[in-house]
């Protein structure tokens, strides 16, 4: 229990990190962190206490397996949320040679 409670934090951490900071690359950090606590708790949910690999052998009884299924959509995930910080940081360089800055209320009064 005491795990899942820390992924909850670690998504706050996050969650603090995009609603609070003005800076684009502090933003999309915020954005990574929730990110990778999502995929922390996915993967926490398939994992069984003395679990072994669902591979069935003759000659051994087996009887708990590990669900390998969230680990297999989190490897996924992971490939999808990397092409997403890409986009969100080549996004961020293209506003800061248009504008200069990464600060998200100085942006907002800039027009063009």
């Amino acid at each position: 229990m005491l795990v899942y409670l820390l992924c909850f934090a670690l998504f706050l951490t996050g969650l603090y990190g995009v609603l609070a900071q003005r800076n684009i690359i502090k933003i999309v950090i915020g954005l990574s962190i929730m990110e990778f606590s999502l995929f922390l708790f996915m993967v926490l949910i398939g994992y069984v206490r003395l679990g072994d690999a669902p591979i069935l052998v003759n000659g051994k009884e087996q009887t708990v397996f590990v669900d390998p299924l969230p680990q297999a959509m989190i490897l996924t995930a992971i490939v999808i949320g990397l092409a997403t910080n890409a986009m969100l940081l080549a996004i961020a360089i293209r506003i800061f040679r248009k504008y200069g800055t990464f600060d998200v209320r100085k942006i907002n009064h800039l027009k063009g």
